[in-house]
């Protein structure tokens, strides 16, 4: 790896201390040309000099999106300089979301392994989407979750015979939709009467053994339960 210029922005004197300590004895070929802890330091320090590195923590004065937007507008100023987030926020899901969203090259969370030549090394070699192994945990639970989900609606749709109309109608049923606007959808050969028609034929598949009515609401939260439709992905089609 080769010597490179980093700037560090962390606005917890210890945890500076650390991570200061970490680059010292672990990642010698970095140079720390400067340190801030907050936003209006940081713009100060990189209009002296260039970093090739960002060594970015998110928490920054109590606030998590001055760190996002750090991050947003350095890529865009200077879409050359790498952007590691080193960050405490180990349970805001949605931040890290919003700081790749923002160009960020990687996120190291301070937790476990901490910050490693290799994940620095990584990152200066030009890898994106460089995390360490807590939130690759996390990235890879939520994997394996999504690719069930995707296999029990593929079972459910072949064994309740549900096709392609069956699961955009429950689907904005769901989404609060009535059948009358569903029968203005884009592509829904069906009027209203039709589409009472099938409500009743899905009752009878996904209730095989109900005594009694089962109204829109119920038939639904079936087709939820059984992942015929997906709660994360109730999205509505184009009318």
């Amino acid at each position: 790896m080769q010597n490179f210029k980093v700037i560090i922005v962390e606005d917890v004197p210890l945890e500076l201390k650390g991570t200061l300590g970490i680059i010292r004895n672990d990642i010698p070929e970095a140079e720390v040309i400067g340190t801030a802890d907050n936003e209006a330091a940081y713009w100060k320090l990189l209009k002296q000099q260039k970093p090739d590195l960002l060594l970015l923590d998110l928490g920054l004065g109590g606030s998590t999106t001055v760190g996002v937007e750090i991050c947003r507008s350095t890529k865009e100023m200077h879409p050359d300089i790498k952007v590691l987030i080193f960050t405490g926020e180990i349970l805001n899901e949605k931040l890290w979301v919003d700081v790749l969203d923002a160009g960020a090259d990687g996120i190291i969370l301070k937790t476990g392994e901490l910050l490693t030549r290799g994940d620095v090394n990584a990152v200066m070699e030009g890898k994106t989407l460089v995390f360490n192994e807590p939130i690759l945990e996390k990235i890879v639970e939520r994997f394996k979750y999504a690719v069930s989900g995707q296999l029990a609606k593929q079972e459910a749709l072949v064994n309740y015979e549900i096709d392609e109309y069956d699961e955009r109608f429950l689907r904005h049923l769901a989404l609060g939709y009535t059948k009358e606007q569903i029968t203005g959808l884009r592509g829904m050969p069906f009027g209203v009467k039709s589409l009472e028609k099938r409500q009743n034929e899905l009752i009878r598949k996904l209730f095989p053994d109900s005594v009694g009515n089962v109204n829109a609401t119920r038939l639904v939260v079936r087709a939820l339960e059984l992942h015929i439709i997906d709660i994360d992905n109730l999205v509505a089609d184009e009318d």
